[in-house]
């Protein structure tokens, strides 16, 4: 899963920044970003440009392992959102990309303010599978029976949005936000190797279901609807752009 994740996955992080930098008005870099559950460091990637130091952090070293070279140019650690194990006010911008679904919030806000310098941001965002084109129903109808034949684990996720962040008693507030639809050119191969990163696949694959197996099925089943076309493939997500409410935005 670490691999798939480090080579099979589109390019939508780096779209979603860029719209958070129109959001914000940005025209120069960040000094130091904090990248909060960085898996493979895929997200990490995305802040290549968008700030001078880049650091990213989770919990699961298999993840970390690919890290490094996936984003060459950033620095990686072991760590939770609950503990970071950065200095006070050592970062402008921390970003979280789906990653705060699973952590302890009342522990993470403390902990994001602390490091942050004063006018620091901290970007959530979240994006659902790519699972729809443009202006057809069949990859829908392929990944309900997708799901269908390969469950997905229980979802042990909380929901989270701008409302339900803006909700919150954080001691942040959010200073803009977004929900998107973005657009990816994809080959069906490509496709393929993606949707095999998928958490239901890797439930299965627990379960014992072999890996050729699955692939096997996916292969056979997208080909029809693919037909060999390189197609749209949308992903539909947000983005909350937050401040900490004691201190200038």
């Amino acid at each position: 899963m670490a691999a798939g994740y480090a080579n099979s996955r589109p390019p939508v992080h780096p779209r979603v920044m860029e719209r958070v930098f129109r959001q914000l008005g940005r025209t120069e870099p960040f000094h130091y970003a904090l990248d909060i559950g960085c898996g493979s460091g895929v997200s990490t990637r995305a802040l290549d440009g968008l700030a001078r130091a880049r650091v990213g952090l989770d919990p699961a070293e298999a993840m970390l392992r690919w890290a490094a070279k996936v984003a060459p140019f950033a620095s990686f650690a072991a760590g939770t959102a609950e503990a970071i194990p950065l200095r006070d006010g050592s970062v402008d911008l921390i970003t979280a990309a789906g990653s705060l679904n699973y952590a302890k919030l009342d522990l993470f806000f403390p902990e994001a303010a602390r490091v942050l310098m004063a006018r620091g941001v901290l970007v959530v965002y979240d994006f659902s599978a790519g699972r729809s084109f443009r202006n057809s129903t069949t990859l829908d109808a392929w990944f309900d029976a997708f799901f269908t034949r390969y469950p997905p684990p229980a979802n042990e996720a909380r929901e989270l949005s701008p409302a339900i962040l803006s909700g919150l008693n954080s001691g942040f507030h959010v200073r803009g936000q977004e929900h998107f639809e973005i657009a990816i050119a994809m080959k069906p191969e490509f496709y393929l190797d993606y949707v095999l990163t998928e958490t239901n696949v890797a439930a299965a694959l627990r379960a014992g279901t072999p890996y050729s197996e699955v692939r096997s099925w996916c292969a056979e089943t997208l080909a029809t609807v693919w037909m060999g076309e390189v197609r749209e493939v949308i992903f539909r997500g947000y983005f909350a752009c937050m401040a900490a409410t004691a201190r200038n935005s």
